[in-house]
């Protein structure tokens, strides 16, 4: 069984800059079959962008969503695990601040992400959570 959180993230993961509009960002999402982008500006992460922020903040405001950027999608504290975290800090992180992904950082940079299926893989992969996870994203 893993015990860190490096041993079942997702590695490398996508990022945008802040100005990047959140068009381009669903398209990447669409394009890549993610459900989340980080949020970067040179080497300061300074957020991360999940599919339901996009329609949660940013198309069911009114208005254009052309005028909108990543970091208006973004959510105001951005909660991080190391690689070297244990995974059970990893889902108490998760409960305590009711969020599904974490961005992973080593060094001050990002270097992956880690969910909820990435947990459930890991502690079983007879489990129903474990199947989906799994599972082609739609397209």
């Amino acid at each position: 069984m893993a015990r860190k959180v490096r041993e079942v993230m997702t590695a490398v993961p996508f990022v945008v800059g802040p100005r990047t509009s959140v068009a381009e960002v669903a398209r990447v999402m669409r394009d890549e079959g993610i459900g989340a982008v980080l949020v970067a500006e040179g080497d300061e992460l300074r957020g991360l962008v999940t599919d339901r922020d996009l329609a949660v903040r940013i198309v069911a405001r009114e208005g254009d969503i052309a005028d909108y950027s990543a970091a208006d999608a973004c959510s105001d504290e951005l909660i991080t695990v190391s690689p070297d975290d244990g995974l059970d800090r990893a889902v108490s992180l998760m409960r305590e601040h009711a969020v599904r992904r974490l961005p992973v950082v080593e060094d001050g940079l990002p270097v992956g992400i880690v969910s909820p299926g990435d947990l459930a893989v890991e502690r079983g992969t007879a489990s129903a959570l474990a199947d989906l996870s799994a599972a082609d994203p739609n397209r």
